[in-house]
């Protein structure tokens, strides 16, 4: 069965925009049977300034955002790339907030289904030392040569592990697929149910 599922990740000038922070550079990446196909990537103007800290986390500095596109047009090109497929992120509440409010803010509609990444990861690395995405590419042995807090980077490394952790889960459990839906069941279930709910699907 070919599924096609997107991840996505945002830079943004502070954690929630609720508190006003908005975002600075957007990708996506679509992933089809542990593929990378199609990529798309952004600088976006949102009028606001970048603040020092995040200046120096990810690079991403005022001048760079005067010569990008304004948050209408990205998030227009944003809203064609991803269609209607499952979306895919590392923290996916940060993810899902900041596409939200983007979206609103440009006026445009629309709602996507969201599964986390680090969630996952908790239920199929319940050892690994945290969940921090650099740190669990390490633990699962994932080559990862991107810039850390740069968005294209960010994408191309959480779809490699989500990759890897749908492997990692069949071969565990003697299976030949888990689609994005029942992935996202595990990462709402307690990581002590996560075996006796495969076995539902066996």
């Amino acid at each position: 069965m070919t599924e096609t599922v997107v991840v996505i990740d945002f830079e943004t000038t502070g954690l929630s925009p609720a508190k006003g922070a908005r975002a600075t550079e957007v990708a996506a990446v679509k992933l089809r049977d542990g593929q990378i196909v199609d990529t798309f990537q952004s600088l976006m103007n949102a009028g606001v300034s970048v603040p020092l800290e995040i200046v120096r986390l990810t690079g991403i500095n005022d001048a760079m955002l005067r010569q990008a596109p304004p948050n209408i047009q990205v998030m227009a090109h944003l809203k064609y790339f991803l269609g209607d497929y499952p979306l895919i992120a590392h923290n996916a509440h940060f993810d899902q907030a900041f596409l939200e409010a983007e979206f609103a803010l440009a006026r445009i509609s629309g709602q996507h289904h969201f599964a986390c990444s680090m969630k996952l990861a908790r239920r199929v690395y319940p050892n690994a030392p945290n969940y921090k995405l650099a740190t669990l590419l390490d633990y699962a042995d994932i080559p990862n040569s991107g810039k850390a807090h740069r968005a294209l980077a960010d994408t191309a490394a959480t779809a490699n592990l989500w990759h890897q952790m749908r492997q990692d889960l069949c071969a565990r459990h003697g299976l030949k697929m888990l689609d994005h839906s029942q992935l996202y069941k595990l990462t709402q279930t307690a990581v002590a149910g996560v075996g006796r709910q495969i076995k539902k699907w066996r």
